[in-house]
């Protein structure tokens, strides 16, 4: 009878680029292999953290964790080697498509690990998914390798034309000094101007009285 569902412990159809063998031997190879491939893990992730999550699939033999190139950090993925087949398979079922780190993780058999493919294929060092990635993500480094190359460009070209000016030009302070002092001028003229109109009109004529000005008014 055919399942409507696919089974949840069939390996994906991806193939390692530098597989070495046929896809008979590849078929083969997976029929019988305890490895597993991790993607989509933060960079934060722990080797602890990985196998207490794991380990409930079953005895884990070792764990390789996926390294950057050059910088030799995470970056995002590793592979998990179990003893038996069966728990490869039973991981599958019950572990892939879960939250490690508050992100939904991948797994997917592997025909096994070989030295080497412990490091990213990327040009920066990283994995290639990270490298023209365009989403800004915490759990990965923020930007991808080429975002965030044309991000660091904008800033500088930014901090090039709108930098706060710090050295003043010549003639400024010259120029801020006929300036205060003409504001200053201005002030004394308008305190003069007032003075002269107080003086014109009688009712701010100074040593006059309240009860003076309602005798004028009487009169």
């Amino acid at each position: 009878m055919a399942n409507i569902v696919q089974p949840l412990c069939v390996p994906s159809s991806y193939k390692d680029q530098q597989y070495q063998g046929s896809s008979t031997d590849l078929a083969k190879d997976l029929s019988n292999s305890t490895t597993l491939y991790v993607g989509n893990l933060s960079f934060y992730t722990t080797e602890e953290q990985i196998y207490e999550l794991f380990s409930k699939a079953g005895e884990i033999k070792r764990i390789i964790m996926g390294l950057d190139k050059f910088q030799k950090t995470p970056c995002g993925f590793c592979f998990v080697e179990y003893y038996h087949h069966q728990d490869a398979l039973d991981c599958m079922k019950y572990i892939n498509s879960t939250k490690l780190d508050e992100r939904i993780i991948r797994t997917d058999l592997d025909p096994g690990y070989r030295d080497g493919r412990q490091f990213g294929r990327g040009r920066s060092g990283g994995q290639v998914r990270d490298e023209y990635r365009q989403d800004y993500d915490t759990g990965r480094g923020g930007w991808g390798h080429v975002r965030a190359r044309q991000e660091a460009e904008r800033a500088r070209r930014q901090k090039e034309e709108y930098e706060a000016i710090t050295i003043i030009p010549s003639g400024a302070q010259e120029y801020k000094g006929k300036s205060s002092g003409s504001k200053k001028r201005d002030r004394t003229e308008d305190d003069e101007r007032e003075n002269r109109e107080k003086v014109k009109n009688p009712r701010f004529r100074e040593g006059r009285s309240d009860d003076e000005d309602e005798m004028q008014t009487d009169a």
